[in-house]
């Protein structure tokens, strides 16, 4: 057994695609670290039954993790019993973020509903006509405590149909109870009660690969305006709160195409890239979303969640999460929104500059740049009289920053000899002595966002080449 779990991240032997989910709820999802080797999941989850198979999802061109793995158990009990001890626990001392832990979907489901609660704790019996509540209470109390026992009766006579429900406090509980019990009584998990149809298909992205935030409130304008619904973040999840990153997992009942993802989640600024990945276990679409900025993640998890595409399909959005910290990233978020605003206000209000500048302020201090670029120390730049040697365009969306900030940013790359923005425009210019310099700055900055503003820079026409064209417009 041991050998096909090593196997099993490998490539080699893993259960059949139709043993996946026997018997049913066998199998659980995690969300780990991307660091977390099989032989510490192994170690910490075997305790709890036999396992079956461990796989953790590599990335197909790089075989580095991506902090989400499977362990297939031989009996459901074991399963629910992993989930229950392990969901919020750190798998190694050294660990900062606590593991995520979740019964997976069965892949053969028709309705997609919330395997966290009902569907997992409530089972459906045939019993004799005789029973009484307590005699179905007495019967099956042996393997958990019971919440309530419920017998389905004739509206007209009142006599039992021979049908009952028992509900237990815990999923390992009623597993117990379906695996251990009489044959006689047919004990099946329940199908949840007063559930419709679209609430389940809602619960169906809650499930898979994402925690239950209940009813999510939606975000309008952003970063531009203040949202209150910030505050109120996560208030619905009990489970612990849901980590925050720039990168986004997208899930579908129809399998898309790079394309298809990439035009969906290009709607929201700042998108870096987007990938799709093939689940050997689903026929499901499955893609990974980053943004340059966790502000434009967010957003786009609020507002794509849920999102209909094709018509009738409703994708699933949820952050995965690698490791950064979420407060340093919100704290990152909430600075670039204040500095955008700020220089939004200045572009549009020149002059609003003195307040900014003197207001307050004691002493030249160095502009505060906000980005998730990497970039290099403060260069000095070239004397005014240097020759151009390249000359960079700049186009600013939604509004051009600061000169100061500007000449801070391009100066870094060395040999800048002057940075300008164009009156009344968004756009602007930066002259450099050296190429080499000039295309550093490009290769680094270009597409970019700084202080919430998105950059395009790219070489100018030289300016014989743009005294034969008609003066651009913008």
């Amino acid at each position: 057994m041991d050998e096909a779990g090593s196997c099993a991240s490998g490539g080699g032997f893993r259960p059949g695609v139709d043993s996946l989910d026997e018997p049913p709820n066998s199998r659980i999802f995690l969300v780990i670290s991307k660091y977390t080797p099989e032989s510490v999941l192994r170690e910490r989850f075997s305790p709890f039954g036999e396992i079956q198979d461990i796989w953790v999802v590599r990335d197909k061109h790089t075989k580095e993790s991506k902090g989400i793995a499977f362990v297939k158990f031989a009996r459901s009990s074991q399963a629910c019993r992993a989930m229950e001890e392990m969901h919020g626990q750190c798998l190694s001392p050294n660990d900062t973020k606590p593991i995520k832990v979740f019964i997976a979907q069965s892949r053969s489901s028709g309705s997609h509903r919330d395997v966290e609660d009902e569907e997992l704790t409530r089972i459906f019996v045939m019993i004799p006509k005789s029973y009484t509540e307590e005699d179905l209470r007495e019967k099956f109390k042996v393997y958990g405590d019971i919440e309530y026992c419920s017998i389905i009766k004739n509206k007209v006579t009142g006599e039992s149909k021979g049908l009952g429900y028992v509900r237990y406090l815990k999923p390992s509980q009623a597993a117990q109870a379906i695996e251990n019990c009489d044959r006689s009584f047919r004990a099946i998990l329940a199908e949840p009660k007063n559930k419709a149809s679209e609430s389940s298909e809602q619960d169906y992205y809650s499930n898979m690969r994402q925690e239950t935030l209940g009813h999510e409130p939606r975000v309008n304008m952003f970063p531009f305006e203040q949202q209150s619904e910030f505050s109120s973040f996560d208030k619905n999840d009990n489970r612990g709160q849901e980590a925050i990153s720039k990168r986004l997992s997208v899930v579908s009942r129809v399998p898309f195409t790079e394309e298809q993802l990439f035009s969906i989640f290009d709607i929201v600024p700042g998108l870096e890239y987007c990938e799709v990945q093939r689940d050997p276990y689903s026929n499901y679409g499955h893609g990974v979303v980053q943004y340059f900025n966790v502000a434009s993640a967010i957003y786009a998890k609020y507002k794509l969640h849920g999102f209909q595409y094709p018509p009738g399909n409703r994708i699933g959005v949820s952050f995965i999460d690698d490791g950064s910290n979420a407060t340093d990233l919100l704290r990152k978020m909430a600075t670039q929104m204040v500095a955008a605003q700020l220089a939004s206000m200045v572009w549009n209000n020149p002059s609003q500059q003195q307040f900014l500048q003197f207001g307050g302020s004691s002493g030249s201090q160095m502009p505060q740049i906000q980005t998730d670029v990497v970039l290099p120390s403060c260069k000095k730049k070239a004397p005014p009289e240097t020759p151009v040697k390249e000359r960079l365009f700049i186009v600013f969306n939604p509004h051009p920053l600061p000169l100061d900030v500007l000449e801070d940013i391009f100066c870094r790359f060395g040999n800048l000899i002057e940075v300008y923005l164009v009156s009344g425009k968004n756009v602007g210019y930066a002259k450099y002595a050296d190429r080499i310099s000039a295309n550093d700055a490009i290769t680094t900055l270009h597409g970019k966002i700084l202080n919430g503003v998105r950059l395009k820079v790219m070489l100018a026409d030289s300016p014989r080449e743009e005294s034969n064209k008609r003066q651009r417009t913008y």
